[in-house]
């Protein structure tokens, strides 16, 4: 793959990518730095929002507007740079739980997951908003006994939910329901090698770990393999078929866009890599993309 820098802007960790087809604009978060950001393909400058909590996911609304989840709750917004209406929250406590990974499901329920931040404890949750036909906003408790919430994707049939836990090395195929909402006993679609003790990032013998996740349009996982600088490409039954190098050591997120949705986008972190790390990958904390044979799912907007 030939890869290129989408901004200049670098993120100290972007997160949450997603091609807006009505815009033509990719839409994406820097969590630690507290901003959405959005651009065209052509890159350049990206415009910038600046939010009170950290982000940790996003999903456009049909209809228009957006819905983010950040470290106190959900939020939705009529549009770029508007108000915020904080319309549901959690019992977790804050100040050692936020939102991480999400987006909306096939049906346009909104899904967003946990980080238990001190990561002593698998208490990661992933929750579903269900906004539709006027319903009143309560967030459902759908999995947990995890640490950092990733990975979330669904099949083309929405049969199938992906969700991974990022310490424990592992992906996660949920049979779903989509219209009753009920998940079925896991599988392992993929459990990779855990970190070597005394790795350091440069070292061999380490593949990454799970992170944000995509699904094209023939049913494969993309995933983003933090500080394995690649991403990876798995069959539904999760067997390897393409493994991708990228120029930055820590990739954070896939997503499919431009207006075929042949452009593989990725964005990446750079906040606390070592400085030698920063000087072998300067396009860490970039968002990059290249050209793909096959297209993605489009996204899925939230349905109020």
């Amino acid at each position: 793959m030939q890869w290129r820098a989408v901004v200049a802007q670098r993120d100290a960790l972007g997160e949450s990518p997603f091609w807006h087809p009505h815009e033509q604009m990719l839409y994406w978060i820097d969590i630690p730095g507290r901003a959405l950001r959005r651009a065209d393909a052509a890159g350049g400058a990206a415009d910038s929002w600046t939010m009170p909590e950290e982000p940790g996911c996003i999903a456009p609304i049909e209809g228009g507007g957006i819905m983010i989840a950040m470290r106190g709750g959900i939020y939705r917004s009529a549009g770029w740079g508007g108000a915020l209406e904080r319309i549901a929250r959690t019992d977790d406590d804050p100040r050692t739980t936020r939102f991480n990974d999400g987006k909306a499901d096939p049906a346009g329920r909104f899904w967003a997951g946990t980080i238990y931040e001190p990561r002593d404890r698998r208490l990661a949750k992933l929750y579903s908003l269900d906004l539709r036909g006027g319903r009143p906003p309560a967030v459902e408790v759908k999995a947990g006994d995890a640490i950092t919430a990733n990975g979330l994707a669904w099949s083309p049939d929405a049969r199938t939910m992906y969700w991974a836990d990022t310490p424990g090395h592992v992906v996660h195929a949920f049979p779903w329901d989509v219209a009753a909402n009920v998940l079925g006993e896991p599988r392992v679609l993929r459990q990779f090698g855990g970190k070597p003790p005394g790795w350091k990032p440069g070292d061999a013998g380490y593949g990454g770990r799970p992170d944000g996740a995509a699904v094209d349009a023939q049913g494969n996982y993309w995933c983003a393999m933090f500080e394995g600088a690649r991403v990876l490409q798995l069959s539904p039954g999760g067997e390897l078929l393409g493994e991708y190098p990228v120029p930055v050591r820590c990739p954070t997120m896939p997503c499919f866009g431009g207006p075929d949705l042949r452009t593989l986008f990725v964005t990446s972190a750079s906040h606390g890599r070592p400085a030698q790390e920063l000087r072998e990958f300067p396009l860490s904390g970039r968002v990059i993309a290249a050209q793909v044979a096959v297209p993605g799912l489009p996204v899925n907007f939230v349905r109020p």
